[in-house]
């Protein structure tokens, strides 16, 4: 049988993100599929993408470049952002795969193994992975592209991004002739002097915008769908959920929908998740279930079989993940593996 929820992932939408953001950026887009494309299914997404042109992926851990290589085959680059462990250097070898090289360590580990290419991070100022500027090492064979991370991006007028893209500009001077890479998806968006030679977006890929909130330059891709299972009508006064978390204080119809926080609705959905029902946009009434919600209907003509939209292109995935609370990067990723991906396009 079906399953009630399913994941709809639009590959031409993804397609036409890809292009719009090499557009803004004007360079060459590497797009960041790790999280098994933010849970849209690494395989479909990069496959599509490489008919798109991309020939360069970044991922974030190990195991997910060994399953993007033996998917993908032999033919495009694909960089490990966790970088080189102590017991990292065959299998990355045996993968053919890329370490971002975030420490001295890392760097003595993979030039002692004749590793081959590789990436190298500098920490311009986020305090998470890389070598600060002042540490920056002089060149080493096998360096492809040279990156670092920007923490703000969501927010164009925060003075840090500034001052990263003025850091990484001064340390790249030393590795002249590698690829420079300093733009997320936020950073695609804040002026042609942050895309420098290539691109690394991840959420705005997939329909997230770049500020948190939607932009009409870029094309919803996932959209997260549920079943009415039942309907019910709820006299006032009587409660609604584990906990009693809604009573209601007039008549109201409600949509029983299939699907909870076991396939990823996050519990934070109340009491300020909407969802769009029956060409309307509606509350969430009462706590999250494990397997079902419940959604205010009244007014409306709703039935069995109907289809409920959580995020997608009648609810847009920044303002859904706003009304919970999140940012669409958690939203998105949440969702289960108990929910099939139907790919289309």
């Amino acid at each position: 049988m079906p399953s009630p929820a399913r994941l709809i992932v639009d590959l031409n939408a993804l397609s036409a993100n890809f292009h719009t953001l090499a557009r803004i950026g004007g360079v060459p887009v590497h797009p960041v599929v790790k999280a098994d494309a933010y849970g849209l299914g690494a395989a479909a997404v990069a496959r599509k993408l490489m008919t798109e042109g991309a020939d360069t992926f970044f991922v974030a851990r190990l195991s997910e470049g060994e399953a993007l290589r033996q998917t993908l085959g032999s033919r495009p680059n694909i960089y490990v952002l966790d970088g080189c462990g102590p017991n990292d250097v065959l299998r990355l070898q045996a993968a053919r795969l890329r370490p971002v090289l975030n420490a001295p360590e890392q760097i003595r580990r993979w030039l002692g193994s004749d590793g081959g290419p590789s990436a190298l991070q500098i920490d311009t100022g986020m305090n998470r992975l890389g070598i600060r500027p002042e540490d920056a090492p002089e060149p080493f064979p096998g360096l492809e592209i040279v990156l670092s991370h920007l923490a703000c991006a969501d927010d164009p007028f925060d003075a840090l991004n500034t001052s990263q893209r003025s850091a990484f500009e001064l340390v790249s001077r030393r590795y002249p002739g590698v690829v420079r890479s300093f733009a997320n998806a936020g950073g695609t968006f804040l002026g042609a002097d942050f895309a420098f030679d290539a691109l690394r977006p991840g959420i705005s890929l997939y329909g997230g915008g770049p500020e948190g909130r939607p932009d009409d330059r870029l094309r919803p891709v996932a959209a997260f769908r549920a079943d009415v299972i039942q309907i019910r009508d709820v006299p006032e006064g009587e409660t609604v959920g584990y906990a009693r978390g809604f009573t209601a204080e007039h008549p109201t119809a409600l949509a029983i929908v299939s699907v909870g926080y076991a396939d990823g609705v996050l519990r934070s959905n109340y009491p300020n998740g909407k969802v769009w029902v029956g060409d309307a946009l509606r509350p969430i009434i009462g706590r999250i279930s494990m397997d079902l919600i419940a959604v205010d209907i009244t007014g409306l003509k709703v039935s069995p079989g109907d289809t409920v939209e959580l995020f997608g292109p009648y609810r847009m995935i920044d303002d859904a993940a706003a009304d919970a609370g999140t940012i669409a990067y958690e939203l998105i990723t949440s969702v289960s593996t108990r929910v099939p991906r139907v790919y289309v396009g």
